[in-house]
């Protein structure tokens, strides 16, 4: 196996889902006092989500509440409520290339632009006969960190 040409530098996200995004909101935003800075809703992924905040620069941590647009439809987002976790990653096409090189297996979809703005790809969470690594049932996120993030880790990293 070649030196990976990637870090994964922290936690950019974890997604939970449920039924309803009010009861998630009662928690997260009114009891543990996270700030809702955004919503993304999509037929193709079947998510309505408030985007929500806890931490700051390039600490922030996003905590994406989702509920299904058709509870019977797919992907149900709701099934799972932690739906995903997101992780900062330097190089997303490097690490793309080099997971995939050695057994991991990603979703459908491939790089793209994600709710937040940034470049994001899934890790799927099972793996299969052609790329035996997935994620054992967890819905893994790499998400292209942006060049504050990427000086920011460095920096504490030393």
């Amino acid at each position: 196996m070649s030196q990976r040409p990637f870090k994964i530098l922290g936690i950019q996200q974890i997604a939970i889902g449920g039924p309803s995004k009010d009861k998630l909101k009662t928690l997260w935003v009114d009891m543990l006092g996270l700030e809702v800075t955004g919503n993304f809703v999509s037929e193709r992924e079947n998510v309505d989500e408030d985007i929500c905040a806890m931490g700051a620069g390039p600490f922030k941590v996003e905590v994406d509440l989702m509920q299904p647009l058709d509870p019977d439809k797919k992907p149900a987002v709701h099934t799972t409520p932690l739906n995903h976790v997101g992780l900062w990653v330097d190089d997303l096409p490097k690490a793309v290339e080099w997971l995939s090189a050695n057994g991991v297996r990603f979703a459908p979809g491939g790089i793209r632009r994600g709710a937040a703005g940034y470049d994001i790809t899934f890790l799927h969470p099972k793996g299969n006969e052609e790329f035996p690594i997935g994620g054992e049932g967890v819905l893994v996120e790499l998400v292209q960190a942006p060049a504050e993030v990427v000086e920011a880790f460095a920096r504490i990293a030393g």
